[in-house]
């Protein structure tokens, strides 16, 4: 039987997040809808940042309530494949807002209506967190305005009260191969962040490619040093995820690659949604993530299965080129 390989669609979060406009909070919600029905592993839904520094996730609480609908969760269930809903949590501030909002939709619900009792949504909403930070000086304090200790520093509340109540904490890591500012980044830098996000008690390390320079020998290089140092947890189930950014179109082959190194989880971006606004230039955007369905595709071809619907992919493909307008114009 082939090995199974799980997949994580970022698209609501990581592929609108930088998109011009304002994408309608339903719409959101409709791409959810339409990949939960694709048999994905994970689907990370939003980020409760303040709506100053990413407009477009401004509307997470808003989102997740009108994801978790009397009216459209009953239906989000009919297509519903176990899909993990996850979350991404940049401070303290945003783990309260997460927790309150999750705590209120789960009272209302949990002594009223009857579907509730068949799902294993009774503890919450949001099954996992996900906290960022970079290998990159540089590229961390122009991101996110911090230092790459003072990032880990505000994990530390989000991390204990998430693990607190039996959710799991993804640890993204930027730049783990290169940085638009810095350069190449020596794999060394990406293992001791991994080893502090380790310490803390994440329990997933995202490693990213954020500007897509990655070939097949950086991620050989980025593993065996990711190995050599975690190799235990690795193999104990410690989950190492490849977050690839298809920006000269390497990427599929760095997920064959990575495959043959062991890596068992991959995030991907429906339509190829998103793309680091510094991995762009004058005139041209930078390709996005690696899409999904190319992603989905690249694992099958190399003999393992996902359990995803190709067809409900490309649905949920067409729906997402609609609303960002990328039917009518280039990446």
């Amino acid at each position: 039987m082939p090995e199974r390989v799980r997949i994580t669609d970022v698209s609501p979060r990581d592929g609108l997040q930088n998109e011009p406009g304002v994408i309608a909070t339903a719409d959101k919600v409709r791409l959810i809808e339409l990949l939960c029905a694709t048999g994905v592993d994970e689907i990370e839904v939003t980020s409760f940042v303040s709506p100053k520094w990413v407009p477009q996730l401004g509307d997470a609480v808003e989102l997740v309530r009108m994801l978790f609908d009397r009216e459209l969760f009953p239906r989000l269930l009919t297509n519903w494949h176990g899909t993990e809903f996850s979350a991404l949590v940049p401070n303290e501030f945003g783990w309260k807002t997460l927790w309150e909002t999750d705590r209120k939709l789960c009272d209302d619900l949990k002594n009223s209506d009857p579907i509730w009792k068949q799902t294993r949504l009774s503890d919450g909403f949001i099954d996992k967190v996900s906290v960022f930070t970079s290998a990159s000086e540089t590229f961390n304090k122009r991101n996110i305005n911090a230092t790459i200790d003072e990032s880990i520093v505000r994990f530390i509340p989000v991390v204990s009260a998430a693990r607190a109540t039996g959710r799991e904490v993804r640890g993204y890591i930027s730049c783990a191969v290169a940085c638009p500012f810095e350069g190449s980044i020596d794999p060394r830098r990406v293992v001791a962040v991994a080893e502090r996000l380790v310490a803390l008690g994440v329990t997933e390390i995202d490693l990213g490619d954020t500007i897509g320079s990655a070939v097949p020998a950086s991620i050989v290089q980025l593993l065996q040093a990711i190995r050599e140092r975690l190799g235990k947890r690795w193999f104990d189930g410690f989950q190492i995820t490849l977050h690839l950014h298809d920006t000269f179109g390497r990427a599929a082959d760095c997920v064959k690659t990575a495959l043959d190194l062991g890596v068992r989880s991959f995030d991907g971006s429906v339509a190829g949604l998103g793309g680091c606004p510094y991995a762009s230039t004058p005139g041209k955007r930078a390709p996005g993530n690696i899409s999904t369905e190319t992603l989905v595709r690249t694992i099958h071809d190399a003999g393992y299965t996902t359990g995803v619907n190709l067809d409900a992919l490309a649905q949920a493909a067409a729906f997402a080129r609609k609303i960002t307008g990328r039917d009518h114009r280039s990446p």
